[in-house]
């Protein structure tokens, strides 16, 4: 395909010292869903995740652990490659800050920052000496400004975490002389981040005016060495951010995947590192003479009986658990439809069931079931396609309503990133296709001997079926496979293109069908 557009997604690369938990899931699976999506409209996805392994508190974490520190990520980033069998996740690449090539990358941009001048003419890295507070949790610096005192007296950054005073010779980052390049940015480029929430957010936080940012540590050693610089190794958030450029080849841009996906990059992250992502990003790039991301997206916190889930709280949801107790393409529905994407939401037991058993095993579940049902008892499982004047107005309505999905949810999915809204829009449709499979009755034209009816009916029914198994393939992909299975759709009949193109056929014999989404029976979990 010479003009197939292509779509580079990133998740965040996941912090090496963490376990998996469920807002781990929670990015992987939006980003998942939107890969899948987009690669189905026919764009060159890349999709990456990865970990991130530098930095003051691995090397803590691995002394404590009677480990070198690379050893120690060896083992612990083994747990984010098992997200991708969890989850069903399809990204085509893992990337760990460990790798060589991850080396190289680091210092090139470094040393294209260096070369370039700031907006003001001056050299955007000097050397000078950091004074200020610093978590270690968080890999940040913050300003007193940002602190607030715990109950146990000790100044804690706005994450909750604890902060120390921190004195070492540091290179800074003039962002300071960046601020009103970002601030044009952003105004020039009113979809680069989102939701608009977030987007505000971080144009109120560069307008309250930058200072210049600590970029490298002398006071431990793991991590990429600063070029020409001993005893220097960089701040592990430019060094992380630098990933996304290492998974394309950089500082080769004329390689062929740069050109291809860099100019097409799209940010995941959730809305605690966005200014990482949407502030300090831009501006190295921007200094490094670096095309910017087309849009970064912060989506918000899963909740725990509203409180942010934290291993001091004892309230982590781990996704293994979940899937475990749910399935899961259950567990990948709820996260994308219970929750609105950007802003926080709840889990609970409650809602999960009630999804399971009403969406799923109700409405989706039971039209797909009973509809094939139909076709396998009153047809001999075959279907046969009528003519469009066969059509009355009833069936040309509601026939219009699933053949009209696609371009109701393509903006919502590709634009904004609404993945509730657009499982509410495609919701719409299962409603009324079970309203249509009432009205029209088959049974009854069965009992009629309406044979030629009872026939434009189920088809008509089935056709629509097959509509809605193509469009929550990206975020059930393992339940509408085998419902599109039991539809008799190719393999190569199952993206968008085809979804309009390509009906189903008439005179091929159909499967017995087979119930897909089961309901979640409390004694069942309990046995």
């Amino acid at each position: 395909m010479p003009d197939q557009p292509s779509f580079y997604l990133t998740t965040p690369i996941y912090y090496v010292n963490d376990r998996p938990h469920i807002g781990h899931a929670y990015t992987s699976l939006a980003c998942d869903v939107l890969a899948r999506f987009m690669r189905l409209d026919g764009y060159n996805v890349m999709f990456l995740t990865g970990t991130d392994e530098h930095g003051q508190k691995v090397e803590k974490s691995a002394q404590a652990a009677g480990e070198q520190p690379l050893a120690f990520c060896d083992r612990m980033s083994g747990n984010f490659r098992e997200l991708r069998e969890l989850l069903n996740l399809s990204n085509d690449a893992f990337i760990r800050t460990t790798e060589p090539r991850h080396y190289r990358a680091s210092q090139a941009i470094w040393r294209a920052i260096a070369a370039g001048k700031s907006p003001r003419g001056r050299e955007n890295i000097y050397l000078g000496k950091y004074a200020g507070w610093y978590a270690v949790r968080d890999e940040a610096f913050y300003a007193e400004s940002e602190l607030a005192t715990g109950e146990d007296g000790k100044k804690r950054a706005p994450s909750g975490a604890e902060v120390e005073w921190v004195e070492e010779p540091s290179y800074f980052f003039r962002l300071s002389d960046w601020q009103d390049r970002l601030l044009a940015l952003y105004r020039d480029n009113p979809d680069l981040i989102g939701p608009a929430t977030r987007r505000n957010e971080v144009v109120r936080f560069v307008e309250g005016g930058l200072d210049d940012l600590s970029i490298s540590r002398t006071t431990f050693s793991w991590g990429v060495p600063v070029p020409d610089a001993p005893g220097h190794i960089m701040y592990v958030w430019l060094d992380a951010l630098t990933n996304y450029l290492t998974a394309v080849g950089y500082p080769d841009t004329e390689n062929p995947e740069f050109t291809t996906f860099w100019p097409h990059v799209f940010h995941m992250v959730g809305k605690d590192i966005l200014r990482f992502h949407a502030v300090y990003w831009p501006a190295f790039l921007m200094a490094a003479g670096v095309t910017v991301p087309k849009r970064i997206f912060a989506h918000g916190w899963l909740l725990n009986k509203g409180e942010k889930m934290s291993k001091s709280l004892g309230n982590v949801i781990r996704p293994k658990e979940l899937i475990g107790q749910y399935g899961l393409d259950p567990v990948r529905y709820y996260l994308m439809r219970e929750v609105p994407f950007g802003a926080d939401g709840y889990i609970s037991h409650e809602t999960m069931v009630g999804r399971i058993n009403g969406d799923l095993a109700n409405d989706l579940g039971n039209l797909a079931q009973r509809v094939l049902s139909m076709v396998q008892r009153y047809s001999d499982g075959v279907l046969a396609r009528p003519a469009p004047d066969a059509l009355q107005v009833a069936d040309s309505e509601f026939d219009a309503l699933s053949a009209g999905l696609l371009d109701r949810v393509r903006p919502l999915v590709a634009g904004d990133q609404a993945f509730n809204r657009a499982l509410e829009e495609i919701w719409k449709v299962v409603a009324q296709a079970n309203q249509y499979v009432d009205a029209q009755a088959p049974w009854a034209l069965k009992k009629a001997n309406d044979t030629g009816r009872l026939e434009l009916v189920l088809y008509v029914l089935a056709e629509t079926i097959r509509r809605l198994a193509i469009l929550v393939l990206p975020f059930m992909p393992d339940s509408c496979t085998r419902l599109l299975d039991q539809l008799g759709v190719p393999q190569e009949a199952r993206d968008f293109k085809a979804l309009v193109s390509q009906p189903l056929a008439s005179g091929a014999k159909l499967p017995k069908p087979a119930g897909v989404f089961p309901r979640y029976v409390e004694a069942e979990a309990a046995s």
